[in-house]
């Protein structure tokens, strides 16, 4: 699904509670930002995201930008509050591909930056296609990088708080740069290593060989020496797979289930089956060029620039 599919009519006042830091100073800045919406109609679960408005004035003369963010929060509110949920941010920045110029992200700078008692404008939420399973018989296998953790945030929540007695495996897989990238799973805020207990869950961390030249986390390799419990879980036909991050993480998993199966056309036929089943689900994002501002379709909004000048970020929610 296209951003510009998105319907933005209904828009909700969110106060900020709290914005926790939960990485080191020494790498890159990403927070966990707790929102507040009062308003009954404004309902989620696990898996969903939202649209943030952040006022003008932009580049191309547009009066609005927008931005998806997925929440990171289960169904019943973040903490137990209904009226809460939470989005986890990281403070972006892009480099203009045609001047070099370096450009601070709009939106992730600009929730970074809020203090609790702001208020901010959000729309939705979106994407009812990426949710857990609510059999607790069933497998759940998660495989995410980078802030790609948030919707698995909710996911865990919702396994372990909720149903309380999941027996299917849970499986987790997971990169970032080196161990304080590691969101959630940290001395700052270790929400989902706090399920490590759990007899049914185990996670695998993917680091990278070289966190300081920002070379990015070599999840594929993690997934290579776990290739035995990687397959033997897709062929089960009681599993659910999850894919969460950038849209190249798809591209990645596509190759290495590929050599698994024998061949492409085989892991094709396979993926095919996981997504006519319901089983196989992402939420990516995908960053496109694009020449000239445009709008957001069902918007009562002025034309909307997105991520930034020269750049289209969407959520791919199947």
């Amino acid at each position: 699904m296209n951003l510009s599919e998105y319907n933005t009519d209904r828009i909700f006042t969110a106060d900020v509670v709290s914005s926790e830091r939960i990485t080191d100073e020494a790498t890159a800045e990403v927070r966990h930002i707790v929102l507040r919406i009062v308003d009954p109609a404004f309902q989620f679960i696990e898996g969903q995201s939202i649209a943030v408005l952040v006022p003008g004035p932009h580049p191309f003369g547009n009066d609005c930008h927008i931005r998806l963010y997925s929440i990171a929060s289960p169904r019943d509110g973040e903490a137990g509050n209904f009226a809460q949920f939470s989005l986890c941010v990281r403070r972006c920045s892009y480099i203009d591909d045609v001047s070099g110029e370096r450009y601070p992200g709009i939106a992730s700078n600009f929730l970074c930056d809020r203090q609790p008692g702001d208020q901010i404008e959000v729309s939705g939420p979106y994407g009812r296609q990426f949710h857990p399973p609510r059999d607790t018989t069933k497998n759940v296998l998660m495989i995410g990088v980078g802030t790609g953790i948030a919707p698995f945030r909710a996911f865990m929540k919702f396994l372990y708080r909720e149903q309380t007695k999941w027996q299917g495996k849970v499986r987790l897989f997971y990169g970032g740069k080196s161990g304080m990238d590691m969101l959630y799973m940290n001395d700052k805020n270790s929400d989902i290593a706090n399920y490590y207990d759990k007899e049914t869950f185990q996670a695998f961390e993917a680091l990278s060989p070289r966190p300081h030249f920002d070379e990015p986390a070599q999840i594929e390799r993690t997934i290579k020496e776990n290739a035995g419990e990687v397959w033997s879980l897709i062929e089960d036909p009681n599993t659910y797979v999850y894919l969460s991050g950038l849209s190249k993480l798809e591209a990645k998993l596509d190759k290495i289930l590929a050599e698994l199966a024998g061949s492409e056309e085989a892991w094709k036929t396979h993926k095919l089956s996981l997504l006519n089943d319901g089983r196989w689900g992402h939420a990516l994002l995908r960053i496109e060029k694009f020449r000239k501002p445009w709008t957001v379709a069902g918007s009562g909004y002025p034309p909307l620039l997105v991520a930034r000048a020269g750049f289209v970020v969407s959520l791919v929610a199947k």
